[in-house]
């Protein structure tokens, strides 16, 4: 276990911190030391990169909620629920790809948004303004992780211990009491897993999205990190610093991960 351990994860994170502090064109490797780091920290498309992830990352908290609470409402089997059920998790049953060739036709100038817009007069072109093309991406993100994250929440509520929530109705705690003060608290753990997934795919998983919305423009208009690191690499041919902002890319990841499951941890003790 100790092998295959070091063979599949420590290996090749000790071959992406080496070859992040060389010159490498995929073929030969000169070393820099942190010359890589230091381009990559100076260049101001690093900033527009990391910016376009800081507005996925708001993407999360709604990413989270409204999955939450459509697992509420399911719970509660109001009239329709098993249709809407279905309409909730259908994305969860698609690829990224797939998604992002739905949301293409929903938000593209000949999409139809644009169609139902243009009927009473508004024109615009958000994936292909500098300005507005991240917000088809956020929307569709947020999309894409309902149907996963409320499952997450239905099973989280099918474990809940019902004689805990009895015993608190018998106290005569109301609905609002009795979700703040009992369900809330019991269902924490699922949040704080679903937050972490949510941020996890938020950092690593959008790339198929984003090929296929945006290529990510207009210029770098929709490019995250994860992106950035394919452009540098095979559009640019700068593997060594694509190491290098796959290692950062790593870091953050890692740490936000380390923190969210510390805290799920501390929530079990």
């Amino acid at each position: 276990m100790a092998v295959l351990w070091a063979g599949f994860l420590v290996l090749p994170i000790a071959e992406a911190v080496y070859y992040s502090l060389t010159n490498w064109d995929g073929f030969t490797a000169r070393w820099i030391g942190f010359g890589n780091y230091k381009q990559i920290f100076s260049d101001p498309t690093f900033l527009t990169v990391l910016r376009n992830n800081g507005i996925l990352l708001l993407a999360v908290p709604f990413a989270v909620f409204i999955p939450f609470v459509f697992a509420l409402l399911i719970d509660v089997h109001p009239p329709g629920w098993k249709i809407f059920r279905t309409l909730i998790f259908l994305p969860a049953t698609l690829s990224w790809v797939v998604i992002g060739i739905v949301a293409v036709h929903v938000f593209a100038p000949a999409g139809g948004l644009y169609a139902l817009l243009g009927e009473v007069g508004i024109r615009f072109d958000l994936l292909g303004d500098i300005h507005t093309a991240i917000i088809p991406i956020f929307l569709t993100f947020i999309w894409s992780q309902v149907g996963p994250n409320t499952l997450i929440f239905l099973i989280g509520l099918a474990a809940l211990d019902r004689s805990v929530v009895e015993a608190a109705e018998i106290d005569g705690a109301g609905p609002a009491r009795l979700f703040l003060h009992v369900t809330l608290p019991l269902l924490r753990r699922f949040v704080l897993f679903a937050l972490t997934t949510t941020l996890i795919a938020a950092f690593t998983a959008l790339f198929s999205l984003i090929f296929v919305m945006t290529g990510g423009g207009p210029g770098f208009a929709t490019t995250t990190l994860e992106f950035f690191i394919y452009r540098r690499a095979f559009n640019e041919g700068a593997f060594g610093a694509a190491a290098a902002l796959g290692v950062i890319l790593f870091v953050l990841v890692a740490g936000i991960t380390f923190f969210l499951m510390r805290a799920i941890r501390y929530d079990r003790d």
